[in-house]
């Protein structure tokens, strides 16, 4: 797998790190979308305070993750019971 060294800009400081090829298109997004939200909350809130504005974010970021990770078990049990329902229906068939 070949790496590639890139730079992210986070809260006005640089970050070197190092990120295969085919991860470097996210991981420039990644940085990208936490500096929106840096500004989002600086603007909204009027916080100077870069320690405060990343906490929030991380805040946001890991809120987000769990609402997902929420519905996609919703989805998967609701998937379950439609194929369980579907072999039902076919082992009477049968």
């Amino acid at each position: 797998m070949e790496e590639l060294s890139v730079r992210i800009k986070i809260a006005d400081r640089e970050y070197p790190m190092k990120v295969s090829l085919e991860d470097e298109a996210k991981v420039r997004q990644a940085g990208k979308l936490i500096n929106e939200k840096l500004k989002g909350y600086k603007e909204q809130f009027g916080i100077d305070d870069k320690q405060d504005l990343l906490a929030m974010v991380a805040f946001d970021c890991l809120m987000e993750r769990m609402q997902t990770t929420t519905s996609d078990h919703h989805i998967d049990e609701s998937v379950m019971n439609k194929v369980n329902y579907l072999n039902h229906i076919l082992s009477d068939i049968t």
